[in-house]
């Protein structure tokens, strides 16, 4: 998935190591709180955790790079049912240098993308905990729809999780679709790279 910032590519176990590198320059670990994963003390670790975690089909993981090629973050489409025709959004996990940035936004963007104009999937989801207010006002600030509360839905990290559920319809998309194209014009950004005017 090709974008003016950077790119999307599928996870390799290639990705492990510049990976690592990226998501460490956040040295108090704080990405990693509402995960049920991470932080890892090593190298090592991650890549064997990505191995195990991030190549299958479901959830399908992807790398997002920037336009040097640097890999700075994660996220998957996951719950896949073509079937029904709804798919998810998640496993998000940037690193420092990409989060709020226009690359992190131009990801999402390109995820949405290929749900709906490629794929032709109806639903696209978006969950987090109800607890991680980061991730609640992305999923607003993206134009997802707040849809209500799962109580105890799972056990993370050794304690009860709320889950938070989202969504987007695709008779909803042709509207954030063009909502995003003017965003995303480099004229709505200044010299150091700042919105002049906000997504919403």
């Amino acid at each position: 998935m090709q974008g003016r910032r950077g790119c999307l590519m599928p996870t390799t176990a290639d990705h492990a190591a510049a990976l690592y590198a990226e998501f460490s320059i956040d040295t108090d670990a704080l990405g990693w709180t509402w995960l049920p994963y991470g932080p890892f003390a090593s190298e090592e670790c991650f890549a064997a955790w990505l191995v195990e975690t991030c190549l299958g089909d479901d959830p399908m993981f992807h790398t997002i790079f920037a336009t040097d090629g640097t890999a700075l973050g994660l996220a998957s489409y996951l719950r896949i049912d073509p079937g029904n025709g709804v798919i998810e959004v998640g496993h998000i996990h940037f690193a420092p240098a990409l989060q709020r940035t226009a690359l992190a936004t131009e990801a999402m963007a390109l995820m949405m993308t290929r749900a709906f104009d490629e794929l032709g999937y109806r639903r696209y989801e978006w969950k987090c905990d109800t607890l991680n207010v980061p991730s609640r006002r992305a999923a607003e600030r993206l134009g997802f729809t707040y849809e209500g509360t799962f109580r105890h839905a799972a056990v993370v990290k050794g304690r009860n999780r709320d889950t938070a559920w989202f969504s987007m319809l695709d008779h909803e998309w042709p509207l954030l679709r063009s909502r995003f194209a003017r965003w995303l014009v480099p004229e709505n950004f200044d010299a150091t790279g700042q919105q002049l005017s906000s997504l919403r």
